[in-house]
């Protein structure tokens, strides 16, 4: 059987604006192409912070402009994320792979995450989304029921960071991978969701996206997770004179590590958590951190960090 490998592409993989998308999805599809070549079974998910506040921001202003029309849910906004960056990187993709002779289908499956509605998260709301708030504008947030922080300039919204529950297109993006193609899926963390009876309500949150990699990777029985993002390896005493960076951690070293607080909330810790949750008791599922690097094999674990057991 092929191998099956989840690539997590970080916001320096894919750039702020969209020309900077264009062109770092270009370059974020040589790595995806080199596992493709190997003949890896291939799912890529993505960040998408910069871009939903884009959208949630512009729709927002629209709204305002145009009353007729309703502010745009953070559901909708993650879901109209997904379909642009899909977009941009499964035509990178493709470009790539024909360009060296493999024709496959790349697809974007638009995913939903399902979260529980009593998640502490939803008490504790903390990412901050969108555009910078007057203090009129701010309270009318607070009555219609959402959560607002105040920052430099002005106050901000906030969401809650619930943890995923399950993947709802988990059989599809499991056919398709069966089937040979490359797939995009949970971009952005997922479209987090609240099951009603039937329905699938859309949730005012953000799912963590280095914690949806870690649990598509298991959900999809993965052999190895790679985090393609800005930094060269993992290290310990980060941003000290003692620094020290790392290119093998057991995963045994790695709790200990994790539990004297070494890693950064919000930008490595949640990848470390994602590592050890995805690892577990396997012998052989591995995970790699690594910084984007077009124009070397990142498989082969000379550049960045490899967590195994």
């Amino acid at each position: 059987m092929s191998k099956r490998i989840v690539i997590a592409l970080g916001h320096k993989a894919l750039g702020t604006t969209l020309p900077e998308q264009q062109m770092a999805a270009k370059e974020s599809a040589k790595s995806v192409a080199d596992f493709v070549a190997q003949g890896y079974e291939v799912v890529i998910t993505h960040s998408n912070g910069p871009q939903v506040s884009m959208i949630h921001a512009a729709m927002n202003e629209f709204s305002k402009k145009y009353p007729e029309f309703t502010a745009t849910p953070m559901s909708v906004a993650s879901a109209m994320s997904q379909g642009y960056i899909g977009y941009d990187l499964q035509n990178a993709i493709r470009s790539e792979l024909v360009s060296r002779g493999i024709y496959k289908t790349v697809s974007t499956i638009l995913t939903q995450v399902t979260v529980d509605p009593y998640d502490e998260a939803f008490y504790k709301p903390s990412k901050i989304i969108g555009r910078t708030l007057s203090k009129e504008e701010a309270e009318a947030e607070e009555k219609k029921g959402n959560h607002v922080v105040e920052v430099e300039g002005g106050f901000k919204r906030i969401v809650a960071t619930p943890k995923p529950i399950d993947i709802v297109e988990l059989d599809a993006i499991k056919t398709l991978l069966s089937a040979g193609q490359v797939v995009i899926a949970c971009g952005g963390g997922g479209i987090p969701v609240i099951e009603q009876s039937h329905h699938l309500k859309g949730a005012s949150a953000v799912i963590e996206k280095d914690t949806i990699a870690g649990r598509l990777a298991d959900l999809i029985d993965a052999d190895m997770l790679v985090f393609l993002t800005g930094t060269d390896k993992v290290c310990l005493n980060y941003g000290t004179p003692d620094e020290e960076p790392l290119s093998f951690i057991k995963v045994s070293d790695l709790k200990g590590y994790l539990a004297d607080d070494q890693f950064e909330e919000g930008t490595m810790k949640p990848k470390i958590e994602a590592a050890i949750d995805f690892i577990g008791d396997s012998a052989v599922r591995k995970v790699l951190i690594t910084k984007l690097l077009p124009d070397k094999n990142v498989e082969l674990g000379q550049e960045g960090t490899m967590i195994g057991k």
